[in-house]
């Protein structure tokens, strides 16, 4: 074979199993051969580069299956509150946030903090001193504004939406600062602080670079949104290499017409060197802790009986118009009576044709189970995200879901021992884009998921290989460490499979590559 350009040696390969090889050569972005150290001195040539893993793990390259690294910058704009417990704990670090154009920004609140009170200005308002303020809350469906915000964004009253959305309001009719959903969140977009360009690159190849020091290649980015996306991205590759390869979902929302939807299909033709187009996001509902979750009852506030899809059959004919173009979906389904209606849509479209997926999952019944693999839809899930809530059911998730449902959370292992495909992911900046994390919370779930549904170590190193390669329909490219396959690649200083999870969370990552090209090292 022609030299490599990278030979990785002394090593314990997966593949995500045990392949018994030592040393793996790359050429031109793929893995080109697999041996022991002795055959690897064979393989180089004067333009090689050989690195000495000194006996680390080196598995394929690790994929965040659901993160929003484009759009979460926007998310994550201002001070984090995701450390803030009660309402005291809020109203003192608004009194000394940062402020940016005047506003006070903040991310990552807790719905908990509020103690089952309802979200409204007035909680806020008098520790900003007439600031304009725009909390985002955790869970990335709802923000709470302060009165002057409302003012600034003339937003005095209700609105009528194309999709599940809201401005809550008081009995009077007037809003509380609580915007649910992003047709009410986007009102606030024009008078925002605006980032320069300058600032979204630096801050894109920081956060980039830093995934890779936990071990991912690539992700999979669940939006297209913000200006020009692929604009940015095709001038970062002229400037340089992204740290990760990235496969991006644009959002399709309710009320696409048909050519709109052939615009998604066309979208599909944009790529990069280390990105792409792959795939379309809808949205069959929002989240449990903000009411919106579809559910096949009531919450305990009478909420969660509407889909995202005002006309969940449009959906379904959306999903249709795009399966029969040959591109995959993927879909956000939190609650029962999502999850249930986007299987039944699957199911509509017959045998064969592009993959399909679901995101989140986040409660769902015994009876819904096999049908994913049944199917052959992938579940995509991101077991960071049970650390919101608590064994005990106290917190907000749990109590609006009641016991019975919120004991079937997360159900991670159900799913695969039923013989679904689970990719894993973190939905940063929901939770952290720490790979090693969501490794170990898939293996040791927090919270109100159940002990029983951890994975093996195997399964959770799977989630982010293999299966992940199957949600993006790239099993025959990449997620295993063989000849042929794309060089993305991952070494960890302990085996991710056999060592305890709470080593595998902390665990030293010697090296990361994607596409054949170093982003990462610690050797």
């Amino acid at each position: 074979m022609s030299a490599p350009d990278l030979v990785l040696v002394n090593a314990r390969v997966r593949d995500p199993g045990p392949t018994g090889a030592t040393a793996v050569a790359v050429r031109d972005g793929r893995i080109t051969a697999l041996g022991d150290d002795a055959e690897a001195r064979d393989w180089a040539g004067t333009g090689t580069e050989t690195v000495d893993l000194a006996g680390a793990t080196l598995t394929p390259g690790l994929t965040d299956a659901h993160s929003h690294p484009v759009l979460g910058l926007e998310m994550s704009t201002g001070t984090d509150l995701s450390g803030v417990t009660d309402l005291d704990g809020l109203r003192a670090a608004l009194r000394t946030a940062e402020r940016r154009d005047g506003w006070v920004l903040g991310f990552g609140l807790d719905h908990n903090v509020f103690g089952g009170r309802p979200l409204h200005h007035d909680l806020i308002d008098d520790v900003l001193d007439g600031a304009p303020a725009h909390l985002r809350l955790y869970d990335a469906h709802s923000v709470l504004v302060s009165g002057a915000a409302l003012a600034a964004a003339g937003i005095d009253g209700p609105r009528a939406f194309a999709q599940h959305s809201e401005i809550v309001c008081d009995a009077g009719g007037r809003p509380t600062g609580h915007l649910v959903e992003y047709a009410a969140m986007d009102l606030m977009a024009p008078v925002l602080p605006a980032r320069s360009y300058a600032e979204r690159r630096d801050r894109l190849v920081g956060l980039l670079t830093a995934m890779a020091a936990t071990g991912l290649a690539s992700a999979h980015v669940m939006d297209l949104r913000g200006h020009d996306v692929p604009g940015l991205l095709t001038a970062l590759e002229e400037e340089g290499d992204l740290p990760l390869r990235l496969r991006l979902a644009p959002w399709c929302m309710p009320g696409a017409s048909a050519e709109e939807l052939d615009g998604f299909v066309r979208l599909q033709e944009r790529a990069g060197r280390l990105w792409r187009i792959g795939g379309v996001k809808f949205f069959m509902d929002g989240t449990v802790e903000g009411g919106t979750a579809w559910l096949e009852h009531a919450d305990c506030h009478g909420r969660g009986t509407d889909a995202f899809w005002p006309d969940p059959a449009a959906y379904s004919a959306a999903v249709r118009h795009l399966h029969r173009a040959g591109v995959g979906t993927v879909t956000h389904a939190i609650g029962d009576a999502a999850v249930r209606h986007v299987l039944d849509t699957v199911e509509s479209l017959g045998a064969g044709g592009p993959r399909h997926r679901i995101e989140h999952i986040e409660t769902v019944p015994g009876d819904q189970l096999g049908r994913f693999a049944a199917l052959g839809v992938v579940a995509s899930m991101q077991p960071p995200h049970s650390a919101y809530t608590r064994a005990d059911h106290t917190d907000e998730w749990s109590r609006r879901l009641g016991g019975e449902r919120a004991a079937r959370a997360w159900r991670c292992r159900d799913l695969r021992d039923a013989g679904a495909y689970l990719a894993l992911g973190s939905d940063w900046p929901v939770a952290s884009y720490d790979a090693r994390q969501v490794l170990a919370t898939a293996r040791s779930p927090r919270g109100a998921a159940s002990a029983r549904h951890g994975l093996t170590g195997l399964m959770a190193l799977e989630g982010m290989t293999t299966h992940a390669a199957v949600a993006a329909g790239e099993e025959a490219v990449a997620g295993r460490v063989a000849p042929g396959f794309r060089a993305d690649l991952t070494a960890f200083a302990v085996d991710p499979v056999e060592a305890p999870a709470d080593e595998v969370a902390e665990a030293p990552v010697r090296l990361t590559v994607a596409g054949g090209r170093i982003t990462h090292r610690q050797v």
